[in-house]
């Protein structure tokens, strides 16, 4: 039987691809591909005890709340506050307060097409 080895991407539509990559790059660093609107993550470039979660949730969650999408993305950081605080910056509106728990500290954002976006530090 075949079987899944891991979480190859994150794939969603957005307004203006091009902008929101950009976007993302300008404020969290991420390094677009040649096209401008797709980023790779190598395991080898990632935190040791970072992993990639699937997670299907209820219908009916209030978790990616205020964003009325249907997914929600998590991006793994070296700094929340400080990512936070640069998103700001650059025109997000940061939900919600830090939280830590044993496995991590999180922090969200509403990004500039209405996407909730989690980051996480791990521990």
């Amino acid at each position: 039987m075949a079987k899944v080895l891991g979480l190859g991407g994150f794939f969603f539509k957005a307004k203006e691809p091009v902008k929101l990559g950009e976007w993302y790059q300008q404020w969290l660093g991420m390094k677009l591909a040649d096209d401008h609107n797709s980023v790779s993550f190598k395991p080898s470039e990632m935190p040791d005890k970072s992993f990639s979660i699937w997670g299907p949730f209820s219908a009916d969650t209030k978790y990616f709340e205020p964003s009325n999408q249907a997914a929600m993305v998590n991006l793994i950081v070296d700094d929340v506050a400080g990512a936070l605080a640069q998103v700001k910056e650059g025109g997000a509106e940061v939900v919600g307060d830090i939280e830590e728990y044993s496995y991590g500290i999180f922090g969200w954002f509403m990004d500039p097409e209405g996407n909730k976006v989690e980051l996480w530090k791990p521990l």
